[in-house]
């Protein structure tokens, strides 16, 4: 997300599988916007930590995104619940709505965000 090139967020195996943790990047315009990244096995999605309905971080505790069950990532403002694998939301006051995806890639053993 950086104007220099892809950034390295973090190593793959510091995200426990199955988990998310949050990260800080700066994108191509030098706005610094807050990383949800979600790790199933060896790949990893990443959005924007913000809810579409009112802009607020899925995590008011840092790094805690999922439900019980470790299924869906939920907002702990409103208890929207959103799918890991696409960002879809599936009940709550945004349903139908999405989460702002990022592209990233495992490099290397590594996350990395490429620009925006």
């Amino acid at each position: 997300m950086g104007e220099t090139g892809p950034t390295v967020l973090c190593r793959l195996d510091e995200i426990p599988d199955g988990a998310a943790r949050c990260f800080r990047a700066t994108d191509a315009r030098g706005r610094e916007r807050r990383l949800l990244v979600v790790r199933r096995g060896e790949t990893a999605r990443a959005y924007v930590n913000s809810c579409p309905h009112q802009g607020t971080p899925l995590d008011l505790r840092p790094d805690d995104f999922f439900d019980a069950q470790g299924r869906h990532l939920v907002c702990a403002t409103h208890g929207a619940v959103f799918r890991p694998d696409d960002g879809l939301c599936l009940a709550g006051p945004c349903a139908g709505e999405s989460l702002e995806a990022v592209g990233v890639e495992v490099r290397g053993g590594c996350v990395v965000v490429g620009e925006a």
